[in-house]
């Protein structure tokens, strides 16, 4: 990991709807930050705070109300497929393609030969551990492999930025900590650079270089965290001093913001019902 930007992102603001409009919703705020290249970092915050609008933003399938993202020394006004690749939580693979069909079907899109395709999609396979079921169709697979399949496809593409959205949000515990210690050795043998969105507490400190961790709506950087502790991380990382005190600092930092997430919800829906209430009136 070096200290060169491999993105950057300068005062970001971004809502929804019209101004006054019932739907009108701030989701970021005047949000600034440079991302190192080779460097694995979380984003964390309440839900609803612009964790995902950013992802979106930074990877061009979003255009910012105001401010920019760079990549490298290229000003993001769109998607960028050869720059940047996507893992969502949603594995979003063709469930009528097999594991290695899905797979070849991606840099069939980004343009790469077919002699290429299938070196790529071999490697791909095996950095994930499914050299086995390359023939395998999706609905045979568990949760665990089909977002195993997921970011084979992503490391396919070999782009040098990886956005990845909540990607074991809807796996079980110990499938998710699996996963974990996978992408950490992952991002030990590559120059990687990784934005990760997750609400886990845990598994921000378990994977991340640094935490970004967001206020309530309308997001903003409240605080970036360091986590010095070299790729790849080992299970018994969980259970040090260290590690329950930087999560213990995210909770600290998340507590009062979550708390304001949840009041402003209340309230937003006290309003529409009340809205509501007097449309219905004859």
């Amino acid at each position: 990991m070096t200290d060169v930007a491999a993105v950057r992102v300068q005062g970001v603001s971004h809502q929804f709807g019209e101004q006054g409009g019932t739907r009108y919703v701030r989701a970021l705020l005047d949000t600034s930050l440079d991302i190192r290249r080779g460097e694995l970092l979380c984003l964390i915050g309440p839900s609803g705070c612009g964790k995902s609008t950013l992802l979106s933003i930074m990877g061009g399938l979003l255009e910012p109300a105001t401010g920019t993202v760079e990549v490298g020394n290229q000003r993001v006004r769109g998607p960028m497929p050869r720059e940047i690749a996507f893992v969502f939580q949603e594995n979003a693979l063709f469930p009528w393609s097999t594991v290695i069909e899905n797979i070849r079907l991606g840099m069939m899109f980004q343009g790469v030969r077919r002699a290429e395709r299938e070196k790529r999609a071999q490697q791909a396979l095996a950095a994930v551990g499914l050299m086995d079921f390359a023939d395998y169709y999706p609905g045979q697979l568990s949760g665990g492999m089909r977002q195993r399949a997921a970011l084979a496809r992503a490391l396919s593409l070999e782009t040098g930025i990886l956005l990845m959205d909540e990607p074991f949000g809807a796996l079980d515990e110990q499938t998710r900590m699996v996963l974990g210690e996978d992408l950490s050795v992952l991002l030990s043998r590559t120059d990687k650079t990784i934005v990760f969105v997750t609400h886990s507490l845990g598994e921000a400190v378990f994977l991340a270089d640094r935490v970004a961790v967001f206020s309530a709506r309308p997001g903003t950087i409240k605080e970036m965290i360091e986590v010095d502790e070299p790729h790849p991380r080992k299970p018994e990382f969980i259970t040090s001093e260290k590690f329950t005190r930087i999560r213990n600092r995210l909770y600290s930092l998340l507590h009062d913001e979550i708390r304001k997430s949840v009041s402003e919800s209340a309230a937003s829906a006290r309003v529409a019902a009340d809205t509501s209430g007097r449309r219905a009136e004859p």
